[in-house]
């Protein structure tokens, strides 16, 4: 079974994969943090965009195979239709990523999807942007310390719009008012709406 956490940059990711996993033992596959273009991008956004952006396609799809190919159940963090339907469209509209280096990624993309399934359960992290901007300054990475405002406010608006055309299975939590890492009982509460999707439980 494939299990995938989806959600703005310092949506809580990460966390919830973790607590998740340990709840259920599930493997977890955690996202690509070694991308060796993350601090170029950050400091020159529009040379480095395509570049990013097809580093982790290909990794996000290599760990599908794994998935694929896995007996036990995964847990990830962070899709493969996030980098084309998130991330890659908002460099293209925000004109950091050039139409012709786009429609190449798209290609990409688009034959690597048609090769896979999607996951039995997407878990989606909805955030306000103060609350994002509050859990990046928190964890204190460095290569995110440049990141503006307006590019996570232009990235939420996109993942609103793809969560509510996606039509898989999905579970939509807002973390502005559940505080799973903090909170047992919000986490309790998640734990059980997973169990009702996916085992009919409650």
């Amino acid at each position: 079974m494939h299990i995938a956490v989806a959600g703005n940059i310092g949506s809580g990711k990460t966390t919830l994969t973790g607590l998740l996993a340990r709840h259920y033992n599930w493997q977890p596959k955690f996202e690509v943090e070694d991308n060796p273009y993350l601090f170029d991008f950050y400091d020159e956004m529009q040379r480095w965009s395509f570049n990013l952006q097809v580093y982790f396609l290909g990794k996000r799809f290599e760990g599908i195979v794994e998935i694929k190919n896995a007996r036990e159940t995964i847990i990830q963090d962070r899709t493969i239709y996030e980098d084309a339907c998130i991330f890659a469209l908002n460099l293209r509209n925000m004109g950091l990523m050039s139409s012709r280096d786009f429609d190449t990624y798209n290609e990409l993309f688009n034959l690597m999807i048609s090769l896979v399934t999607p996951p039995d359960l997407l878990i989606y992290l909805r955030s306000s942007v103060p609350t994002l901007v509050y859990q990046i300054q928190k964890r204190g990475r460095d290569y995110e310390t440049g990141i503006r405002i307006d590019y996570l406010t232009r990235l939420n608006e996109l993942y609103e719009a793809w969560i509510e055309k996606y039509t898989g299975r999905k579970l939509i939590i807002d973390v502005d008012t559940i505080k799973f890492s903090e909170a047992p009982e919000d986490l309790s509460a998640i734990i059980d709406k997973i169990d009702a999707q996916l085992y009919g439980l409650f």
